[in-house]
């Protein structure tokens, strides 16, 4: 379970990303968080995992969230990732072994072969000695996803995994997660294309820098928190 208590994320020039979030979530589930640009969609995850500072009170399996870090795979956005870094495809991969083995030490077979299971999963094994610059954007998406697999942890956080990919990398993401979910694995995903929410997720949190909804899709995802998040002109009539 991850729950968040009173979690605000203020910037150094006093301006709130997040105002006393408070929610709780169990799995396993693939939930998404969604609300309008600025909303602190990102900045939640962030905070979550410690990478930005937050005051209030955020655990995962009932300990504060900086003892259970290595339980959580996080996929950052891929407009933040270097593509022209000289690294194999495989090679990303590898780096998801490195918080069990240690970032010094060499990688055993096993460790190879956790490596070729996770990219024949996302149908890129054949893609194993390329350089990541030389991917589309949907199939490097995929490699970041099976760095995730390698990782082999209970929770997964992406941030907006499904943007400038094209639809059968997508499909082929959506349907690991499915996997991966009913493997026990609970999913948190930044995302933004409204048409896809109830197709791709169980529960959704909804923001706008104050939590607007959290709950079961089909109960939350509906006009009226719809216009309280993104705005009245959201729809059209």
């Amino acid at each position: 379970m991850i729950e968040c208590r009173d979690v605000s994320v203020i910037y150094q020039n006093s301006v709130k990303a997040l105002e006393n979030i408070s929610f709780s979530l169990e799995g396993p589930t693939i939930t998404g968080i969604i609300g309008p640009n600025g909303a602190g969609k990102s900045t939640l995850l962030k905070a979550i995992l410690h990478i930005i500072r937050s005051e209030g009170m955020i655990t995962i399996d009932g300990v504060d969230s900086r003892k259970k870090l290595k339980d959580v795979a996080y996929v950052e956005q891929k407009s933040a990732i270097d593509f022209t870094f000289p690294i194999t495809v495989e090679e990303c991969v590898s780096l998801g072994t490195y918080s069990r083995v240690g970032i010094l030490k060499k990688l055993g077979q096993k460790e190879w072969d956790d490596v070729h299971k996770a990219l024949e999963m996302v149908g890129l094994v054949d893609f194993k000695k390329r350089q990541i610059g030389e991917l589309s954007g949907g199939q490097f998406q995929r490699v970041l996803l099976a760095r995730c697999l390698v990782q082999d942890t209970k929770y997964i956080f992406l941030d907006e995994p499904f943007v400038g990919i094209d639809l059968v990398s997508e499909q082929i993401i959506v349907s690991i997660l499915n996997d991966l979910k009913k493997q026990g694995k609970t999913i948190v995903i930044v995302h933004h294309d409204l048409g896809k929410v109830k197709q791709y997720f169980d529960q959704v949190i909804i923001l706008n820098k104050k939590l607007i909804a959290v709950g079961n899709t089909e109960e939350v995802f509906n006009k009226v928190v719809l216009k309280e998040a993104y705005g009245e002109k959201i729809f059209v009539e």
